[in-house]
């Protein structure tokens, strides 16, 4: 048996077992795969895939046990050369960072600053998406680190660390009626048209979970995934906004009320995550601890080792 063997049969799993879209994958040819494929079975002495004439129909039970297993020597295949890389060239290469807008746009900035700053010849791909794709990213290896608010301990593939707590605050135009109120209550809200995040993005679903519990039904005027917008909505007049307290800039105190809404909606954690059993660069847990003073090295190392529980971190 051999690695291009794995590589078929993983990529095969990977493409649901159309064997012409695997072969175009690995630009290699049909039979090729599937001749690999065949000769590992028969090495192995189990059917991997059941088949319908020459067309793979599912995978065996036997079958699932050996993707696990090609799926553990594919990763740690992959972690030899990264340490490779990293021995042979310290401190260069690229940080794949996967995040939502709210993070790139907010938090990121300066800890990826401090990055190019002591690592100047380590270069930063940012891939933003909505937080299910910033997992499926890391799962599929495009990304080294993600960070975001939502799904990310959903995914028994990832070890996941909490970077931060934060709070959605209420926000309107300083003439809004709201403005000089305290002590605002959900029911206030009601009153409302209400501009916030997408259900998927930057703690929404806090949001929902806090009127539902109270049997309320709010009106959502606008979504969006960019908090850019929201801000821009909120002063055109359309409705009271609700916004991640890291979008709340200095500047937007000009002509913006924003009232801290942690008694409303409660506290959301931002977390940090890396593909469970990936080898991890020395430069990105320098930059792990910039997004967190709280994330040294020891601690992602026991984490990713697991001689810690990173959900009850």
């Amino acid at each position: 048996m051999n690695l291009h063997q794995f590589r078929f049969v993983q990529e095969a799993a990977r493409r649901n077992l159309n064997l012409t879209e695997t072969a175009k994958a690995l630009h290699t040819s049909q039979p090729g795969v599937s001749k690999a494929i065949i000769e590992l079975e028969e090495e192995l002495g189990v059917e991997i895939f059941s088949r319908h004439g020459k067309r793979l129909k599912r995978v065996t039970e036997p079958g699932e046990h050996v993707l696990r297993s090609i799926e553990l020597i594919m990763r740690e295949v992959g972690n030899l050369k990264r340490i490779g890389e990293q021995y042979s060239a310290q401190d260069s290469g690229t940080l794949s960072i996967a995040t939502t807008h709210t993070q790139a746009r907010y938090v990121l900035p300066e800890p990826i600053a401090k990055l190019r700053e002591a690592f100047p010849k380590v270069n930063v791909s940012l891939h933003q998406g909505s937080p299910a794709q910033v997992a499926q990213m890391l799962i599929d290896e495009v990304a080294e680190v993600g960070i975001a608010t939502e799904s990310l301990i959903d995914y028994e593939e990832l070890v996941t660390l909490p970077c931060y707590e934060w709070q959605h605050m209420l926000v309107m135009p300083k003439d809004h009626p709201l403005a000089q109120r305290s002590n605002l209550k959900l029911e206030d809200l009601l009153e409302q048209s209400l501009i916030t995040y997408h259900p998927s993005f930057t703690g929404r679903t806090r949001i929902d979970q806090a009127f539902a519990a109270r049997k309320l039904n709010p009106r959502i005027a606008l979504e969006a995934i960019d908090s850019d917008v929201l801000k821009t909505y909120v002063r055109l007049g359309l409705g009271v906004g609700i916004v991640a307290e890291m979008a709340m800039l200095k500047e937007d105190a000009q002509d913006l009320v924003a009232r801290p809404a942690s008694t409303l909606f409660g506290m959301n954690v931002t977390r940090i995550a890396f593909k469970r059993g990936a080898y991890l660069r020395n430069f990105v847990y320098q930059f792990a601890q910039w997004v967190s003073p709280k994330l040294g090295r020891e601690l992602i190392s026991k984490a990713m080792s697991g001689r810690a529980d990173d959900r009850k971190i």
